[in-house]
């Protein structure tokens, strides 16, 4: 993905190569543990990660939680769409172009997933290995960079605390799809270690290409990093592959969220409304790229404390899971008495995330989050 270099560049202003770079190992192993403890829901419960997290947050909680991952989607699809505008726009028509290839490229990703899981398998198929070669050729590039490489533009701008939490909000910007992928395997440990493996190996080996990249072309604009390693044509197809397929993902996971709240709602209405929804946000500002860290601290702070609730719900809360009832309106999960718990807790981490980030915001909130609900779900 073209965003995991962006986080590793994200840290390039603020921090040496050796502090980034631990940064990014202990961010990335505690990021990717928490969505992976959760993924053998998926193949236990066998329903979308919306519905599962109904157990601990209600229908009501579980709304707010799909009303997030729909607008943040949007911002991601637009995010997806200026980053890859920047590196083709280097390839033809210059600054200017920006905008026309930001959305070019979000209409085609919209009209590959409206055809249908067939069209996006094929042009998977055709985009992984190619993703996979020219990643392998940015770190022979990297390797080939001197060591001396000047920080990027914007040095100071992140606290040590503040790029720990950026690399989690990346990791756990996942954690509502725990178990959309998962509940087609068969096995629960093995889909733990899947998701584990998959987060982060790729995010071990691109964020740190990302920060090198930055380093050296002085910038964290993508199309600048990419000819920042004497990659031109190569690089730009590196970035425009991994931001339209991504997009397939933001799409696909935001028509779910709708479906989720509009269970009646046209699924082909809802991926053109929200694909060009997404191609339109990117024509507006590349403030989405420039206010990229602060993106993932608002997703951290959003996301890290419903990770410490629902691990509280299904490992910890003695209380099995009636999955009929997550489907049941008026039944068990239904109403605010129902929500209160997991939505307070929520408030409640989310609070604390922000609040401390001066010292660091995850791990707070996450165990605030933790305690707020066993207390609370406890008494109810």
């Amino acid at each position: 993905m073209a965003t995991t270099l962006v986080t590793g560049a994200s840290l390039a202003g603020s921090f040496p190569m050796r502090t980034a770079l631990v940064l990014i190992v202990a961010g990335v192993a505690l990021g990717s543990a928490l969505v992976a403890a959760l993924a053998p829901l998926g193949p236990r419960l066998g329903v979308p990660s919306i519905v599962a997290a109904r157990a601990a947050l209600g229908f009501r909680g579980g709304a707010l939680l799909a009303v997030f991952l729909y607008l943040s989607n949007f911002a991601w699809i637009a995010l997806n769409n200026v980053i890859a505008a920047s590196a083709c726009a280097r390839i033809a028509g210059g600054p200017a172009s920006e905008r026309a290839w930001a959305l070019a490229l979000g209409v085609l990703a919209t009209a590959v997933v409206v055809l249908g899981p067939r069209a996006v398998a094929i042009a998977n198929r055709v985009a992984v290995p190619l993703m996979a070669a020219v990643g392998v050729l940015m770190v022979v590039r990297v390797l080939q960079l001197p060591s001396a490489s000047a920080p990027a533009a914007g040095a100071g701008a992140l606290t040590l605390a503040a790029g720990f939490d950026v690399v989690v909000g990346y990791q756990v910007s996942w954690i509502l799809m725990f178990a959309d992928y998962s509940r087609y395997t068969a096995s629960a440990r093995a889909s733990g270690w899947a998701v584990f493996l998959a987060l982060a190996l790729s995010s071990l080996w691109l964020m740190p290409v990302g920060l090198a990249a930055a380093r050296a072309a002085g910038s964290s604009d993508p199309g600048a990093m990419v000819f920042g390693l004497g990659l031109s044509a190569s690089g730009a197809l590196l970035i425009t592959l991994a931001t339209v397929t991504t997009n397939f993902v933001n799409i696909y996971l935001s028509a779910l969220a709708w479906k989720s709240l509009l269970p009646r709602a046209s699924e082909h209405a809802s991926v053109w409304a929200i694909g060009l929804i997404g191609a339109a946000l990117s024509l507006f500002s590349r403030a989405w790229l420039d206010r990229y860290a602060d993106f993932m601290l608002l997703i951290g702070g959003a996301l890290v404390p419903v990770g410490g609730i629902l691990l509280v719900r299904f490992f910890l809360v003695d209380r099995p899971v009636d999955v009929e009832a997550l489907y049941a309106r008026g039944g068990a999960h239904d109403g605010w008495r129902a929500a209160a718990p997991g939505v307070i807790a929520w408030a409640i981490g989310a609070a604390v995330y922000f609040g401390a980030q001066r010292w660091g915001g995850t791990l707070p909130a996450l165990v605030a989050a933790a305690l707020a609900y066993a207390a609370l779900a406890r008494r109810s």
